[in-house]
Protein backbone atom coordinates (compact mmCIF):
# COMPACT_ATOMS: atom_id res chain seq x y z
CA UNK A 1 0.00 0.00 0.00
CA UNK A 2 1.59 3.21 -0.90
CA UNK A 3 2.01 5.98 1.72
CA UNK A 4 -0.46 8.82 2.73
CA UNK A 5 2.58 11.05 1.38
CA UNK A 6 2.50 9.13 -2.08
CA UNK A 7 -0.96 9.32 -2.55
CA UNK A 8 -1.29 13.36 -1.54
CA UNK A 9 1.51 14.07 -4.29
CA UNK A 10 -0.47 11.98 -6.77
CA UNK A 11 -3.42 14.01 -5.82
CA UNK A 12 -1.61 17.43 -6.47
CA UNK A 13 -0.40 16.36 -9.28
CA UNK A 14 -3.62 15.53 -11.13
CA UNK A 15 -5.21 17.98 -9.94
CA UNK A 16 -2.78 20.95 -10.50
CA UNK A 17 -2.41 21.42 -6.61
CA UNK A 18 0.38 23.51 -5.36
CA UNK A 19 1.67 22.11 -2.24
CA UNK A 20 4.12 23.68 0.49
CA UNK A 21 6.58 23.01 3.01
CA UNK A 22 3.73 23.42 6.12
CA UNK A 23 1.60 20.86 3.76
CA UNK A 24 3.86 18.17 3.75
CA UNK A 25 5.09 18.54 7.28
CA UNK A 26 1.33 17.85 8.21
CA UNK A 27 1.81 14.67 5.31
CA UNK A 28 4.61 13.24 7.22
CA UNK A 29 2.68 13.28 10.53
CA UNK A 30 -0.15 11.86 9.18
CA UNK A 31 2.07 9.12 7.84
CA UNK A 32 3.17 8.51 11.30
CA UNK A 33 -0.59 8.64 12.72
CA UNK A 34 -1.44 6.31 9.86
CA UNK A 35 1.03 3.92 11.26
CA UNK A 36 -0.43 3.99 14.97
CA UNK A 37 -3.65 2.81 13.22
CA UNK A 38 -2.73 0.31 11.74
CA UNK A 39 -0.71 -0.90 14.69
CA UNK A 40 -3.60 -0.50 17.12
CA UNK A 41 -5.72 -2.99 14.82
CA UNK A 42 -3.18 -5.95 16.32
CA UNK A 43 -4.05 -7.97 19.32
CA UNK A 44 -1.14 -7.60 21.09
CA UNK A 45 -1.66 -3.48 20.73
CA UNK A 46 -4.78 -3.98 21.80
CA UNK A 47 -3.85 -5.99 24.95
CA UNK A 48 -0.93 -4.01 26.03
CA UNK A 49 -2.07 -0.35 24.44
CA UNK A 50 -0.65 2.51 26.85
CA UNK A 51 -3.56 4.70 28.39
CA UNK A 52 -1.30 7.93 27.40
CA UNK A 53 -1.39 7.11 23.45
CA UNK A 54 -2.31 9.67 21.15
CA UNK A 55 -5.81 9.04 19.71
CA UNK A 56 -6.32 11.74 16.90
CA UNK A 57 -5.09 14.81 15.57
CA UNK A 58 -6.94 18.57 15.97
CA UNK A 59 -5.63 20.12 12.95
CA UNK A 60 -6.23 24.23 12.73
CA UNK A 61 -5.69 27.33 10.58
CA UNK A 62 -6.60 30.04 8.88
CA UNK A 63 -9.24 29.74 6.02
CA UNK A 64 -8.10 28.24 2.72
CA UNK A 65 -4.45 26.96 3.76
CA UNK A 66 -5.58 23.11 2.99
CA UNK A 67 -6.45 21.95 5.74
CA UNK A 68 -9.55 20.29 4.70
CA UNK A 69 -8.20 19.38 1.56
CA UNK A 70 -5.15 17.63 3.25
CA UNK A 71 -7.77 15.87 5.93
CA UNK A 72 -9.90 14.48 3.51
CA UNK A 73 -7.26 12.79 1.44
CA UNK A 74 -6.28 11.09 4.39
CA UNK A 75 -9.77 9.83 5.18
CA UNK A 76 -9.60 8.68 1.73
CA UNK A 77 -6.65 6.71 2.33
CA UNK A 78 -7.85 5.16 5.58
CA UNK A 79 -8.80 1.51 4.86
CA UNK A 80 -10.42 0.83 8.11
CA UNK A 81 -14.03 1.29 9.73
CA UNK A 82 -14.68 5.17 9.55
CA UNK A 83 -17.54 8.10 9.53
CA UNK A 84 -16.84 11.96 8.41
CA UNK A 85 -19.21 13.76 9.73
CA UNK A 86 -20.20 17.73 10.26
CA UNK A 87 -20.09 18.65 13.80
CA UNK A 88 -23.76 20.15 14.13
CA UNK A 89 -25.15 16.72 12.62
CA UNK A 90 -23.16 14.55 14.61
CA UNK A 91 -24.24 16.44 18.11
CA UNK A 92 -27.96 16.20 16.32
CA UNK A 93 -27.32 12.18 16.19
CA UNK A 94 -26.01 12.44 20.20
CA UNK A 95 -29.23 14.22 21.41
CA UNK A 96 -31.32 12.08 19.76
CA UNK A 97 -30.06 9.08 21.13
CA UNK A 98 -29.88 10.36 25.19
CA UNK A 99 -33.88 11.72 23.97
CA UNK A 100 -34.94 8.07 23.01
CA UNK A 101 -33.31 6.62 25.66
CA UNK A 102 -33.91 9.22 28.77
CA UNK A 103 -36.00 6.91 30.38
CA UNK A 104 -33.38 4.24 30.52
CA UNK A 105 -30.42 5.40 32.48
CA UNK A 106 -28.58 8.54 33.81
CA UNK A 107 -27.33 10.98 30.93
CA UNK A 108 -23.54 10.35 31.75
CA UNK A 109 -24.28 6.50 31.40
CA UNK A 110 -26.37 7.09 28.55
CA UNK A 111 -23.37 8.50 26.52
CA UNK A 112 -21.17 5.83 27.57
CA UNK A 113 -23.80 3.35 26.01
CA UNK A 114 -23.89 6.12 22.49
CA UNK A 115 -19.73 5.81 22.41
CA UNK A 116 -20.27 1.66 22.75
CA UNK A 117 -22.76 1.75 19.94
CA UNK A 118 -20.55 3.77 17.74
CA UNK A 119 -17.34 1.51 18.27
CA UNK A 120 -19.96 -1.09 17.00
CA UNK A 121 -19.73 0.46 13.62
CA UNK A 122 -15.97 2.26 13.28
CA UNK A 123 -12.69 3.29 14.75
CA UNK A 124 -11.91 6.31 12.61
CA UNK A 125 -14.54 9.69 13.02
CA UNK A 126 -13.57 12.61 11.31
CA UNK A 127 -15.01 15.83 12.34
CA UNK A 128 -14.41 18.56 9.52
CA UNK A 129 -14.39 22.41 10.57
CA UNK A 130 -15.39 22.07 14.46
CA UNK A 131 -16.83 24.74 16.30
CA UNK A 132 -18.93 25.09 19.66
CA UNK A 133 -21.57 27.81 19.88
CA UNK A 134 -24.46 25.64 21.52
CA UNK A 135 -24.23 25.79 25.39
CA UNK A 136 -26.12 22.72 25.35
CA UNK A 137 -23.11 20.83 23.65
CA UNK A 138 -20.70 22.56 25.57
CA UNK A 139 -22.03 20.91 29.00
CA UNK A 140 -21.60 17.13 27.30
CA UNK A 141 -18.29 17.57 24.99
CA UNK A 142 -16.43 16.45 27.71
CA UNK A 143 -17.78 13.44 28.69
CA UNK A 144 -18.69 12.48 25.33
CA UNK A 145 -14.83 12.60 23.75
CA UNK A 146 -13.94 10.60 26.94
CA UNK A 147 -16.05 8.36 25.96
CA UNK A 148 -15.24 7.99 22.67
CA UNK A 149 -11.61 7.93 23.83
CA UNK A 150 -12.24 4.83 26.32
CA UNK A 151 -13.65 3.13 23.52
CA UNK A 152 -10.25 3.49 21.45
CA UNK A 153 -11.93 5.73 18.47
CA UNK A 154 -9.43 7.76 16.82
CA UNK A 155 -10.37 11.07 16.22
CA UNK A 156 -9.98 13.54 13.26
CA UNK A 157 -10.75 17.07 13.46
CA UNK A 158 -10.74 20.60 11.49
CA UNK A 159 -11.28 24.12 12.81
CA UNK A 160 -10.27 27.45 12.18
CA UNK A 161 -9.52 27.86 15.88
CA UNK A 162 -6.66 26.89 18.36
CA UNK A 163 -8.08 24.42 21.02
CA UNK A 164 -7.85 26.92 24.02
CA UNK A 165 -10.34 29.09 22.15
CA UNK A 166 -12.97 26.91 21.76
CA UNK A 167 -15.82 28.14 23.08
CA UNK A 168 -14.75 31.34 24.05
CA UNK A 169 -16.57 33.77 26.52
CA UNK A 170 -19.35 30.88 26.00
CA UNK A 171 -21.56 30.88 28.86
CA UNK A 172 -20.37 28.66 31.71
CA UNK A 173 -17.46 27.97 30.05
CA UNK A 174 -15.35 26.73 33.25
CA UNK A 175 -18.11 23.84 32.10
CA UNK A 176 -16.20 22.89 29.33
CA UNK A 177 -12.88 22.81 30.85
CA UNK A 178 -12.52 19.29 31.66
CA UNK A 179 -13.46 19.14 27.86
CA UNK A 180 -10.35 21.38 26.55
CA UNK A 181 -8.12 19.14 28.84
CA UNK A 182 -9.59 15.60 27.65
CA UNK A 183 -8.89 16.88 23.82
CA UNK A 184 -4.99 18.20 24.49
CA UNK A 185 -4.24 15.05 26.82
CA UNK A 186 -5.50 12.55 23.88
CA UNK A 187 -4.96 14.29 20.74
CA UNK A 188 -2.15 16.09 18.93
CA UNK A 189 -3.23 19.51 17.93
CA UNK A 190 -0.99 20.93 14.66
CA UNK A 191 -1.49 24.75 13.13
CA UNK A 192 -1.11 24.91 9.60
CA UNK A 193 0.06 27.77 7.94
CA UNK A 194 0.03 29.62 5.11
CA UNK A 195 -0.77 32.81 3.42
CA UNK A 196 -3.32 31.40 0.43
CA UNK A 197 -6.70 30.39 -0.08
CA UNK A 198 -6.32 26.96 -2.05
CA UNK A 199 -10.14 27.11 -2.69
CA UNK A 200 -9.32 30.08 -4.92
CA UNK A 201 -6.46 28.82 -6.50
CA UNK A 202 -8.42 28.91 -9.76
CA UNK A 203 -11.28 30.99 -9.39
CA UNK A 204 -11.53 33.97 -11.41
CA UNK A 205 -14.82 35.13 -11.52
CA UNK A 206 -17.52 35.10 -9.25
CA UNK A 207 -20.77 34.73 -11.25
CA UNK A 208 -23.33 33.45 -9.33
CA UNK A 209 -22.79 36.31 -6.42
CA UNK A 210 -24.42 39.15 -7.30
CA UNK A 211 -24.20 42.85 -5.25
CA UNK A 212 -25.54 45.36 -4.48
CA UNK A 213 -29.14 44.21 -4.42
CA UNK A 214 -31.01 46.83 -7.46
CA UNK A 215 -33.04 45.87 -10.26
CA UNK A 216 -30.19 44.24 -12.26
CA UNK A 217 -29.12 42.19 -9.93
CA UNK A 218 -33.16 41.11 -9.60
CA UNK A 219 -33.37 41.19 -13.49
CA UNK A 220 -29.90 38.46 -13.78
CA UNK A 221 -31.38 36.58 -10.83
CA UNK A 222 -34.83 35.98 -12.31
CA UNK A 223 -33.15 35.04 -16.17
CA UNK A 224 -30.79 32.38 -14.37
CA UNK A 225 -34.02 31.25 -11.93
CA UNK A 226 -36.00 31.22 -15.54
CA UNK A 227 -33.37 28.99 -17.06
CA UNK A 228 -32.84 26.75 -14.14
CA UNK A 229 -36.19 26.03 -13.80
CA UNK A 230 -37.50 25.96 -17.00
CA UNK A 231 -37.96 21.98 -17.43
CA UNK A 232 -39.04 21.33 -13.94
CA UNK A 233 -42.19 21.29 -12.29
CA UNK A 234 -43.37 23.45 -9.33
CA UNK A 235 -43.83 21.49 -6.80
CA UNK A 236 -45.90 21.65 -2.87
CA UNK A 237 -43.14 20.99 -0.68
CA UNK A 238 -43.34 21.41 3.27
CA UNK A 239 -40.50 20.28 5.48
CA UNK A 240 -41.75 18.66 9.17
CA UNK A 241 -38.83 18.54 11.75
CA UNK A 242 -40.10 17.65 15.53
CA UNK A 243 -43.38 18.90 14.26
CA UNK A 244 -42.08 22.19 13.03
CA UNK A 245 -43.30 23.15 9.41
CA UNK A 246 -41.43 25.01 7.06
CA UNK A 247 -42.15 25.71 3.67
CA UNK A 248 -40.48 25.87 0.52
CA UNK A 249 -42.44 28.78 -1.45
CA UNK A 250 -40.42 28.10 -4.56
CA UNK A 251 -39.59 24.69 -5.22
CA UNK A 252 -38.89 23.04 -8.70
CA UNK A 253 -37.87 19.74 -8.12
CA UNK A 254 -34.56 20.48 -6.52
CA UNK A 255 -34.23 23.87 -7.32
CA UNK A 256 -35.11 26.00 -4.50
CA UNK A 257 -35.52 29.73 -3.62
CA UNK A 258 -35.33 31.75 -0.54
CA UNK A 259 -34.95 35.20 0.89
CA UNK A 260 -32.57 35.49 3.56
CA UNK A 261 -35.34 36.27 6.42
CA UNK A 262 -36.73 33.39 5.64
CA UNK A 263 -34.07 30.88 6.41
CA UNK A 264 -32.27 33.00 8.81
CA UNK A 265 -34.98 35.17 11.08
CA UNK A 266 -36.74 32.75 11.90
CA UNK A 267 -35.46 29.90 14.86
CA UNK A 268 -33.90 27.45 12.40
CA UNK A 269 -30.60 25.56 12.97
CA UNK A 270 -28.58 22.69 11.49
CA UNK A 271 -31.14 20.22 11.56
CA UNK A 272 -33.52 22.11 9.55
CA UNK A 273 -30.89 23.08 7.04
CA UNK A 274 -29.39 19.57 6.53
CA UNK A 275 -33.32 18.71 5.67
CA UNK A 276 -33.56 21.22 3.01
CA UNK A 277 -30.19 19.71 1.88
CA UNK A 278 -31.99 16.81 1.30
CA UNK A 279 -34.77 17.97 -1.10
CA UNK A 280 -32.27 20.71 -3.41
CA UNK A 281 -29.44 20.56 -5.24
CA UNK A 282 -29.48 24.20 -6.37
CA UNK A 283 -30.42 27.01 -3.80
CA UNK A 284 -30.70 30.83 -4.69
CA UNK A 285 -30.62 33.23 -1.07
CA UNK A 286 -31.33 36.66 -1.63
CA UNK A 287 -30.86 40.06 0.09
CA UNK A 288 -28.06 39.06 2.35
CA UNK A 289 -27.43 41.92 4.31
CA UNK A 290 -24.49 43.65 6.11
CA UNK A 291 -24.52 41.52 9.95
CA UNK A 292 -23.82 43.79 13.24
CA UNK A 293 -24.50 43.11 17.10
CA UNK A 294 -28.60 43.86 16.14
CA UNK A 295 -28.26 40.49 13.92
CA UNK A 296 -25.87 37.93 15.58
CA UNK A 297 -28.29 35.45 15.70
CA UNK A 298 -28.97 35.87 12.29
CA UNK A 299 -25.53 35.40 11.24
CA UNK A 300 -24.98 32.63 13.74
CA UNK A 301 -27.90 30.63 11.62
CA UNK A 302 -26.10 32.18 8.35
CA UNK A 303 -22.55 30.36 9.26
CA UNK A 304 -24.69 27.15 10.09
CA UNK A 305 -26.68 27.37 6.91
CA UNK A 306 -23.36 27.52 4.70
CA UNK A 307 -21.28 25.02 6.44
CA UNK A 308 -24.32 22.52 5.83
CA UNK A 309 -24.85 23.87 2.38
CA UNK A 310 -21.22 23.27 2.29
CA UNK A 311 -20.89 20.00 3.54
CA UNK A 312 -23.95 18.78 0.96
CA UNK A 313 -22.21 20.59 -2.21
CA UNK A 314 -25.12 22.53 -2.69
CA UNK A 315 -24.71 24.95 -5.38
CA UNK A 316 -25.90 28.62 -4.48
CA UNK A 317 -27.00 31.73 -6.10
CA UNK A 318 -27.02 35.05 -3.92
CA UNK A 319 -27.57 38.51 -3.78
CA UNK A 320 -26.08 40.87 -1.18
CA UNK A 321 -25.95 44.49 -0.28
CA UNK A 322 -22.39 44.50 -0.64
CA UNK A 323 -19.33 42.68 -2.72
CA UNK A 324 -18.62 39.45 -0.79
CA UNK A 325 -15.73 40.88 0.56
CA UNK A 326 -17.01 44.26 2.60
CA UNK A 327 -19.90 41.76 3.84
CA UNK A 328 -19.18 43.28 7.77
CA UNK A 329 -19.67 41.29 10.82
CA UNK A 330 -20.85 40.85 14.30
CA UNK A 331 -17.49 41.37 16.51
CA UNK A 332 -18.14 37.82 18.15
CA UNK A 333 -18.28 36.30 15.07
CA UNK A 334 -15.57 37.76 12.85
CA UNK A 335 -12.82 35.03 12.79
CA UNK A 336 -15.33 32.21 12.07
CA UNK A 337 -17.33 34.35 9.25
CA UNK A 338 -14.24 34.72 7.38
CA UNK A 339 -14.94 30.63 6.66
CA UNK A 340 -18.21 31.44 5.89
CA UNK A 341 -16.70 33.76 3.00
CA UNK A 342 -14.48 31.66 1.72
CA UNK A 343 -16.84 28.67 1.51
CA UNK A 344 -19.93 31.30 0.01
CA UNK A 345 -16.87 32.27 -2.74
CA UNK A 346 -16.58 28.68 -3.72
CA UNK A 347 -19.96 27.78 -3.68
CA UNK A 348 -21.15 30.81 -5.83
CA UNK A 349 -18.11 29.90 -8.08
CA UNK A 350 -17.84 28.43 -11.52
CA UNK A 351 -15.62 25.83 -10.49
CA UNK A 352 -19.15 24.31 -8.48
CA UNK A 353 -20.93 23.18 -11.95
Amino acid sequence: MKSFKQSFETFCKKNSMKKNSEQLDLVEKFDEFHAIIKDDKTLLKKIFSKSSQKLGYYVHGDVGVGKTMICNEFYQHLEIKKKKTHFNKFMIEVHDFLQQNQNNDKPENLITQFARVLKDKIDFLYFDEFQVTNIVDAMILGKLFQSLFDEKIFILITSNIKINDLYKDGLQREQFLPFLKTIKDKIYEHELKGDVDFRKQDVTKINRFFFPNDKKALSNINQLFRKLTKDRKKLQKEIIIRGRKFPLEQFYDGVARFDFKELCDQNLGAEDYIEIAKFCKFIIIENIPNFHEGISNQQQRFITLIDVFYENRIKLMVSSKTSLEDISSASALEFVFKRTKSRLYELTSPMVT
